[in-house]
Order: structure tokens, then sequence, then C-alpha cells
């Protein structure tokens, strides 16, 4: 019998999803994907990670026929697993802030490592590394779709998705509060008083003093300004090699947008000065 609730039947849907968090359905996440199709507004059979099998689970909870993956999606395949080149990586972290499961550790100029167990292989580290050292070589021989991902696997890939959302959002308010705060002392001189202990709870730390933070920020300038020209040098050795760039051909709006976004930070800071002499990478 088909199931009406449009609630409860969203909820049976994503857990039937491989909870990969790829995008490759044309939406953000396994969640508004599985709403979409409770609701109708997308068909059963575009998630390339669960494969024909996915597509089978989620037809007989629909009580509709078994159809062909939508190749305009993807195509099923092998897992992948991302592989960083620690000699080529320049530690810019937008490979990080773009891991949907937070499978990649490192910090701001030091190298990044992909924690092997925890990545689903969803490809959006690619896109952003800004030097191409990511690969994404596939891991599980012949097995595709769900022979090559367990239900264990999803279950925790979905569990550390959650928690990385529930994280962001409190550094987003965080973040809010802050602006707030300046905005107040900027408008009210005689608030500064009161609006320095807001912003410093906000933070979770008392700000330093203004020439301190503009030094702070001209030294990280020149670090990773440094670390982009010897990045540079190095992807100009691979071509000079015959070695292609690693994006992906595709990447979808959120990401584009996650991307844009960073690199408008980039340039405010000043780090993006140089980039007119780099063609820009295809999408």
């Amino acid at each position: 019998m088909t199931v009406t609730d449009s609630r409860t039947l969203a909820d049976r849907i994503e857990d039937l999803l491989p909870q990969t968090q790829c995008t490759k359905c044309g939406y953000p996440a396994c969640r508004p994907y599985a709403e979409a199709v409770a609701s109708g507004a997308a068909n059963y059979n575009q998630c390339p990670p669960g494969g024909a099998e996915g597509i089978a689970r989620l037809a007989a909870l629909l009580g509709k026929p078994v159809i062909p993956l939508n190749v305009t999606n993807g195509v099923e395949r092998p897992r992948p697993l991302a592989v960083i080149d620690e000699q080529v990586c320049i530690g810019c972290t937008l490979c990080m802030q773009a891991c949907p499961v937070d499978a990649i550790v490192g910090a701001p100029k030091q190298m990044h490592t992909v924690i092997a167990e925890l990545c689903t292989g969803c490809d959006l580290c690619v896109p952003p590394c800004p030097v191409d050292c990511i690969a994404m070589p596939a891991v599980t021989g012949e097995a595709t779709g769900w022979d090559a991902w367990s239900q264990s696997q999803a279950d925790a890939a979905r569990e550390r998705h959650e928690r990385r959302e529930a994280r962001l959002a409190r550094e987003r308010e965080a973040a809010e509060a802050l602006a707030a705060a300046r905005r107040t002392a900027a408008a009210t001189p005689a608030a500064n008083a009161s609006a320095a202990p807001a912003a410093e709870a906000a933070t979770g730390g008392s700000s330093q003093p203004d020439a301190e933070a503009n030094d702070a920020a001209a030294k990280k300038r020149a670090i990773i300004q440094a670390a982009l020209e010897r990045a540079r040098q190095k992807k100009e050795e691979l071509a000079a090699k015959g070695q292609a760039p690693l994006n992906t051909e595709r990447v979808s709006a959120d990401v584009q947008a996650q991307i844009d976004a960073a690199e408008a930070r980039r340039r405010r800071l000043g780090l993006a000065k140089d980039d007119a002499d780099t063609p820009p990478s295809k999408h």
C-alpha cells in the first residue's frame, strides 16, 4: 500500500538513501531529495550512489515500477575515495569546507588528510581545490551502488552530516551575534562597553587590538600567498608532464555558490590578486 503521509514518507525515503550527501540528485543533501521525492517534485531515479538497487528499494516503497537511473544525474559506479597529494596541498581548507561529512582533517596552512573510513566518495572536495591535489580512485573493485556501500556506513555518514549541519548553524548564529554587537558599537559609541562583552561571548574569547589583528592578517596573507605561488609552480610542472586537472566537470549550484563565496573571501584578503594570470577552472 502506498504511503500517503508526506512527512512519514519523506522519513522512510531518507532511510533508503545511501547518505553520501553528494548532491548528484540535484538537491543539497539526501534529506531535501527525500522530501522532494515524497512531494512529487523529484523522481525516485536520481541517486547515482544508490544505483539500480536504490531505485528498486524506492520503487517498492512508493508502489511504482523499477525504472533506469537518470543519466543526467550521473552513472552507477564503484565507490571512490578522496586522496590528497600532501606534497601539493597548500592548506587552504576549501576541501574541508566542502566535505559534507567532516571526513577531512587539517588546519589553515597545514596539509590536509582524508579519513578513509569516513569518506563517502561524494566528489565535493575536488572542484574547490585551487591546486588540483585531490584524486578520487575507485576502492571497491567492480562493486557499485549498494554493493559498494553498507547500511551501517550510510547511517554513520548521516549522523556525521547532521552533526556538521548543527555545528554550522551554531557558527552562523555566533557570527550574526558578533556582527550585531559590532553594528551597535559603531552606531552608539556609548554602547562600546556593553557591546564588547556581547562580542566576546559570541566568539568565545576576547577581541584583539586592531593593530595586532591587522598585523596577523598581513602575515596570514603573506604566508598563504607564498604557498599559492609554490602550488602554481608545482601545477605548471605537472602540466608540463601532461597531467591534466582532476576537477570534476559538473558542480551543483550550491557547491558553486560555496566556491564563489570562498573566492570572494580570498579577494577581500588580497589573496587572489594574481589569479588573473591563471586560466579559470572548468566546473
